[in-house]
Protein backbone atom coordinates (compact mmCIF):
# COMPACT_ATOMS: atom_id res chain seq x y z
CA UNK A 1 0.00 0.00 0.00
CA UNK A 2 1.47 3.24 -0.98
CA UNK A 3 1.65 6.18 1.11
CA UNK A 4 -0.09 9.37 -0.21
CA UNK A 5 3.11 12.52 0.72
CA UNK A 6 2.70 16.04 -0.21
CA UNK A 7 4.99 17.99 -2.12
CA UNK A 8 8.05 19.39 -0.69
CA UNK A 9 7.65 23.44 -0.01
CA UNK A 10 9.51 26.13 -2.25
CA UNK A 11 11.76 27.79 0.80
CA UNK A 12 13.16 31.41 -0.19
CA UNK A 13 16.17 30.58 1.68
CA UNK A 14 18.13 28.30 3.52
CA UNK A 15 17.17 29.27 7.32
CA UNK A 16 13.58 29.01 6.32
CA UNK A 17 14.07 25.51 4.78
CA UNK A 18 15.59 25.13 8.22
CA UNK A 19 12.92 25.76 10.62
CA UNK A 20 10.58 23.77 8.03
CA UNK A 21 12.14 20.54 8.92
CA UNK A 22 13.07 21.66 12.65
CA UNK A 23 9.10 21.51 12.56
CA UNK A 24 8.09 18.31 9.75
CA UNK A 25 8.53 14.74 9.49
CA UNK A 26 10.25 13.91 6.10
CA UNK A 27 7.88 10.77 6.22
CA UNK A 28 5.04 13.78 5.30
CA UNK A 29 6.95 14.04 1.99
CA UNK A 30 8.64 10.83 1.24
CA UNK A 31 7.59 7.55 0.87
CA UNK A 32 10.87 5.43 2.62
CA UNK A 33 9.28 2.39 1.97
CA UNK A 34 10.17 3.24 -2.08
CA UNK A 35 13.82 4.05 -1.29
CA UNK A 36 16.49 2.07 -2.87
CA UNK A 37 20.16 1.54 -1.53
CA UNK A 38 22.96 3.79 -3.17
CA UNK A 39 26.57 2.65 -3.24
CA UNK A 40 29.15 5.41 -4.11
CA UNK A 41 32.27 4.29 -4.68
CA UNK A 42 33.86 7.43 -5.12
CA UNK A 43 34.33 8.76 -1.85
CA UNK A 44 37.11 8.72 -0.03
CA UNK A 45 37.16 7.73 3.89
CA UNK A 46 37.46 11.09 6.03
CA UNK A 47 41.11 11.18 7.05
CA UNK A 48 43.00 12.36 10.33
CA UNK A 49 46.71 13.94 9.84
CA UNK A 50 48.59 12.77 12.72
CA UNK A 51 52.13 13.12 14.00
CA UNK A 52 54.34 10.45 14.59
CA UNK A 53 57.88 9.96 15.82
CA UNK A 54 59.85 7.55 14.13
CA UNK A 55 63.31 6.82 14.21
CA UNK A 56 65.71 7.99 11.43
CA UNK A 57 66.55 5.05 10.08
CA UNK A 58 63.09 2.97 10.05
CA UNK A 59 61.71 6.61 8.16
CA UNK A 60 64.54 5.73 5.77
CA UNK A 61 64.11 2.51 4.97
CA UNK A 62 60.07 2.79 4.58
CA UNK A 63 61.07 5.23 1.99
CA UNK A 64 63.37 3.12 0.37
CA UNK A 65 60.67 0.24 -0.03
CA UNK A 66 58.01 2.96 -0.84
CA UNK A 67 60.30 3.91 -3.72
CA UNK A 68 61.12 0.32 -4.75
CA UNK A 69 57.07 -0.20 -5.22
CA UNK A 70 56.78 3.30 -6.78
CA UNK A 71 54.33 4.40 -4.17
CA UNK A 72 54.40 7.46 -1.63
CA UNK A 73 55.68 6.15 1.18
CA UNK A 74 53.13 7.11 3.61
CA UNK A 75 50.51 5.60 1.68
CA UNK A 76 52.48 1.73 1.80
CA UNK A 77 52.55 3.02 5.84
CA UNK A 78 49.07 2.85 5.53
CA UNK A 79 48.60 -0.06 3.74
CA UNK A 80 50.77 -1.73 6.24
CA UNK A 81 49.10 -0.96 9.53
CA UNK A 82 45.91 -1.83 7.40
CA UNK A 83 47.28 -5.38 6.81
CA UNK A 84 48.47 -5.84 10.13
CA UNK A 85 45.20 -4.75 11.76
CA UNK A 86 43.62 -7.26 9.34
CA UNK A 87 45.94 -10.14 10.14
CA UNK A 88 44.95 -9.57 14.06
Amino acid sequence: MSKQTRPIPAFATEAEERIYWEEHDSTEHLDWSKAQRVVLPNLKPSTKTISLRLPQHLLDSLKAAANSRDVPYQSLIKVWLQEKLHSH
